[in-house]
């Protein structure tokens, strides 16, 4: 078991799992899944001792039928007689009496709210009345009860577990693609539950769009509290994908959620071996809960707390900052450096080293010490407290104001109504610099200065680092980002004197890279691919590939990459195009929701999808 700081202020009753307890005073728990067939004992059974040696605490199998829950008892009994004492988990759809025979031999069950007794999503408007919709509910309640009983009987916990991509029809009748109908998605059962006094129960919220899955948790939260219910949170971004991107969406989403002390146990979906999510899933959790038993920061608005704006925080644009304005990423070159890569940033920071006129880019603005501006062309100032008395006589059309909560005090409060154009970054070096940054930001929204915030993050990540920069900085960012406060983004790597660090095109890449996980900025093509599973019909990974080399061109494209029917239309419902497993050796193709091409043989599939993408851009020229 990794021990990892148990941060909750969120309170969550204890559930019994096995021998491995979640939820209440226990530390946050690790888990991935198998993706070998659950009828492969031999190879489930390798696949969980991975996992479990990795540090997984959990091992989650899909049950798609009777003969795979059924072989749950060997896949079990092998890794008892093997010394692994790890709780087995059951993933159900489509099937209750499934459900039933898993309840009977593993330590826990999960199961889908949008295909337990519902059928499966259609994406067709259905309309239900008041009384036929509570006849749903009854037949539901009375098929749920029963689970509930077997649970009871044999100790197994339960996992109501909704994904954003199988809500069903009825919901979506009456609530819409919404937060709130993913919230009442999982709320109907969760009642039922407490009715009938069952509380061995974890409950997820997943999306593999990370905005919709922070906010639709932040608001199951709310409404359990509402209803005397506190219930442990699985924590995850289903088809986050693989590599660097299935990296960022997951810290950026899981992260920022930890960070307000909301998580029991987590689960990093990534469309690579299953044991490869416990270390990046150790990482995000240790470096999200380190925070715990910080100082408190002074000042009546200061508190950290979780931000549920409705909107965005509304400021005066400044050139290209803020306003309607997509988030600008700011980077630092102080050695006059122009090696970004394939992504340059919106603005280079360089200190009082501004490069020569036949260095600087043409499309970046470059930001130097107030001390050292003259009057360029895309050459602007930037100051500190102690250096703002200069903002008046100094005309720039863009100023920058490196700034903390702290410092604000009534001097530069009256400097920022009189200069509107002062693009404010935020910086911290306080324990929990998410909550003084939180701080700043709320601050300045009450006090009605609208100038934009880009928040700025140091680091000091030698280059071998570089996962760990990376997934730092998406859990910092992210929450901010999703609380609707940030207009840019600037990320500092300083290493060790003997050590080079992280490249400014890797800082670049990753700060374009948090923004498109956080669904704020797109810059290029969008994957979303599931991790895979016993269902998966096709080689996962080099389908992803091939893929990928064929559209990495296609900016701002969205490609679905799912191995199977549970959640791949739904999940990929707002992308442009998908590829989903149907069959053994079957793929069928989608434009949007619309199955364009079904049960392709595999080995034609990929050519078809790009001659389908290539045709529609074709027609659109």
């Amino acid at each position: 078991m990794i021990d990892i700081f148990n941060y909750h202020p969120r309170t969550s009753t204890e559930v019994s799992i096995g021998q491995t307890p979640l939820g209440g005073s226990q530390p946050i728990r690790l888990q991935s899944m198998t993706t070998a067939a659950t009828t492969d004992t031999t190879a489930c059974v390798q696949q969980a001792k991975a996992i479990a040696d990795a540090g997984g605490n959990y091992i989650r199998l899909t049950t798609q039928g009777s003969r795979e829950a059924e072989n749950l008892r060997h896949i079990q009994e092998q890794l008892r007689a093997d010394g692994y004492e790890h709780p087995l988990v059951a993933d159900v759809h489509f099937n209750p009496n499934v459900a039933d025979i898993a309840a009977q031999i593993v330590d826990k069950v999960r199961i889908n709210p949008g295909n337990y007794v519902d059928p499966a999503r259609t994406f067709k408007h259905l309309e239900y009345t008041d009384a036929e919709y509570a006849d749903e509910l009854a037949r539901l309640d009375q098929r749920f009860c029963q689970l509930l009983q077997l649970c009871r009987d044999h100790h197994t916990a339960l996992r109501i577990g909704v994904n954003h991509g199988s809500l069903s029809d009825r919901i979506m009748s009456r609530y819409g693609d919404t937060p709130e109908g993913i919230v009442e998605s999982c709320m109907e059962f969760l009642r039922v539950c407490r009715r009938e006094q069952f509380h061995n129960v974890v409950v997820s919220i997943k999306a593999s769009n990370t905005a919709v899955m922070v906010e639709s948790v932040r608001l199951l939260c709310r409404v359990m509290e509402e209803e005397g219910m506190a219930f442990p949170l699985h924590l995850g971004v289903t088809e986050a994908g693989e590599g660097e991107d299935g990296r960022l969406k997951s810290a950026a989403g899981i992260g920022a959620l930890l960070a307000d002390g909301i998580g029991d146990t987590v689960r990093v979906s990534l469309s690579e071996p299953p044991e490869n999510e416990i270390p990046v899933a150790w990482k995000i959790a240790s470096y999200a809960t380190q925070r715990a038993g910080h100082p408190m920061i002074p000042g009546r608005r200061a508190e950290a707390f979780c931000y549920e704006h409705p909107q965005r925080r509304p400021t005066q644009p400044v050139a290209d900052i803020g306003g309607r304005n997509v988030p600008v990423v700011i980077a630092a070159a102080m050695d006059g450096s122009n090696d970004f890569g394939a992504q340059a940033p919106d603005y280079l920071y360089v200190g009082t080293n501004l490069p020569p006129v036949e260095r600087r880019h043409k499309d970046i603005g470059y930001i130097v010490d107030a001390t050292h501006w003259r009057d360029e062309e895309n050459v602007f100032p930037a100051y500190t407290p102690q250096t703002e008395m200069l903002m008046g006589g100094q005309k720039a059309k863009r100023k920058f104001l490196f700034l903390s909560y702290l410092q604000l005090d009534e001097q530069t409060r009256a400097c920022l109504h009189k200069h509107p154009e002062v693009v404010v970054i935020a910086q911290s070096n306080h324990p929990n610099r998410l909550g003084e940054q939180r701080a700043l930001a709320h601050e300045l929204w009450c006090e009605n200065l609208p100038n934009p915030i880009v928040f700025f993050q140091h680091y000091a990540h030698r280059a071998a680092e570089k996962e760990a920069f990376q997934l730092e900085s998406a859990v910092d960012m992210g929450a901010l980002l999703y609380d609707r406060l940030a207009d840019g983004v600037f990320l500092f790597n300083q290493p060790a004197p003997d050590d080079e660090g992280i490249s400014l095109a890797d800082i670049c890449t990753t700060a374009f890279g948090i923004l498109q996980a956080t669904r704020q900025r797109t810059t290029k093509t969008e994957y979303i691919s599931c991790p895979g599973c016993g269902r998966t019909l096709y080689d996962l990974p080099k389908t992803i590939a091939r893929i990928k080399a064929a559209t990495v061109h296609l900016k701002g494209t969205k490609i679905g990459i799912m191995g199977c029917i549970v959640n791949g239309p739904g999940e990929m419902a707002d992308a442009d195009y998908g590829y989903v497993g149907a069959a053994r050796g079957k793929v069928s193709l989608y434009r949007g929701k619309e199955c364009i091409e079904k049960n392709i043989p595999e080995d034609e599939a990929v050519e078809r999808l790009l001659a389908l993408i290539e045709a529609d851009r074709q027609a659109a020229r």
